[in-house]
């Protein structure tokens, strides 16, 4: 593909011109391809720039063997957690020059099959599987290189990129303790749920003593973060911290403390977790939460599919969350 500048076609030989270098010395330059010096590829790439370059992708498959795509299979049908991921995936594959088809399985395997050997018939380089859950899933059955990301294959020798949970949730309990709060209880989701073990592992660990009761475990929801102050009544009724495992639960968990006359943060901070918007920016008042920094994690799978795609090697690893502090710990 060219680009017409003036009625003139730009070519990879006037490239190589303006960069001083040979016609095969700016393809590899530009393609990522041959051992050059780091000088002289900048050189061709600056120069492709300068002249508004855009090479032929279907030149640059041909001669490297490869489709400079990449599959993307999720089980996030609203994209609450896929969405985030793929753009933090797009930022390391686009240094690359690769684009990602996205393949939504809405949790039906006979889809994601079909989803399968339509990207091998692609001749995609490489697939991330994701979805919108911490649990372990299946690995997937390709010739290809493949990164999981969010959700971890049930394979160690797979690679994939998760979130600490456990340190995110030890974040949200450490800031409470800072505030002077004596008296903490801990409300989460199902109890089957990784990220919901991890999330109270993390927190009842700094919490310690000042954990008044063992964590209560139920549903993701705002209706269960309601019934919980209503168990927390019965059980601490001077409970002066809620450190809970989503956005929603605190949500819930916020109204129903206003519905009692227990005021927030003056008489119970409450914490969230996942800092999602439509949630932890809509309660009342607005969430301390927990950013997942899934774009990041994004990043991190793409880079390690690349690395796999390169012929190299890529470790799994874990994505740090970090700490929002707002309304519903330190008041307006």
């Amino acid at each position: 593909m060219t680009l017409e500048r003036t009625g003139q076609p730009i070519r990879i030989t006037d490239v190589a011109a303006l960069a001083g270098v040979s016609i095969g010395t700016a393809s590899k330059a530009l393609n990522g391809t041959g051992q050059l010096r780091d000088t002289t590829r900048q050189r061709v790439k600056d120069a492709a720039e300068k002249l508004g370059f855009v090479g032929d992708a279907r030149a640059r498959a041909l001669s490297s063997g490869r489709t400079y795509t990449v599959g993307m299979i999720t089980t996030d049908s609203f994209g609450r957690f896929s969405i985030p991921v793929l753009l933090g995936a797009e930022d390391a594959l686009s240094a690359g020059r690769m684009a990602v088809l996205l393949c939504d399985t809405r949790d039906d395997h006979v889809r994601e099959a079909h989803y399968l050997r339509s990207l091998a018939a692609r001749g995609v380089d490489g697939v991330i599987v994701t979805g919108r859950s911490a649990d372990a899933r299946p690995p997937i059955d390709v010739s290809m290189p493949v990164v999981y990301a969010f959700t971890p294959s049930t394979d160690d020798a797979d690679v994939s990129i998760t979130l600490d949970d456990a340190a995110g949730s030890a974040l949200v309990a450490a800031h409470v303790r800072s505030l002077g709060r004596q008296r903490v209880a801990v409300v989460t989701g199902p109890g089957r749920h990784r990220s919901a073990v991890r999330r109270t592992d993390g927190a009842s660990t700094e919490l310690g003593a000042h954990l008044v009761t063992p964590p209560l475990f139920g549903e993701w929801s705002e209706r269960w973060g309601r019934q919980a102050v209503d168990v927390l009544a019965r059980q601490a009724p001077d409970v002066d911290a809620i450190v809970c495992g989503s956005d929603q639960i605190a949500r819930g968990v916020c109204d129903r403390l206003r519905e009692t006359g227990r005021s927030v943060p003056g008489d119970v901070a409450v914490t969230g977790f996942d800092d999602w918007d439509v949630m932890a920016l809509a309660s009342r008042p607005p969430l301390t939460t927990v950013d997942l920094r899934l774009e990041e994690l994004g990043r991190v799978a793409g880079q390690a599919l690349l690395a796999l795609i390169d012929g190299g090697t890529a470790a799994s690893a874990s994505v740090t969350p970090s700490l929002v502090i707002r309304e519903s710990t330190v008041g307006a």
